[in-house]
């Protein structure tokens, strides 16, 4: 899978993945949506957004945990 949108850049942000090039992370955009912010909420939070960077961002945040496992509790 490609990601056009999502850069790394070793010298900003101390590396980790922001959407295109602006200091805004990954991370941030993703725990936004966990926390219930529509795609409008975010845009008014980080006018540089674009509807196409938040969904690239879910994708991206999607594929990061397919390429490992992570612990769970398991079910009682």
């Amino acid at each position: 899978m490609k990601f056009n949108r999502i850069t790394v850049n070793p010298n900003q942000m101390g590396g980790v993945p922001c959407i295109r090039a602006l200091r805004i992370p990954v991370a941030t955009v993703v725990s936004m949506v966990s926390e219930g912010m529509t795609e409008n909420e975010i845009l008014e939070a980080y006018p540089d957004l674009r509807v196409e960077d938040i969904r690239e961002a879910l994708r991206y945040a999607a594929e990061a945990v397919t390429e490992r496992q992570l612990p769970l509790l398991s079910a009682a």
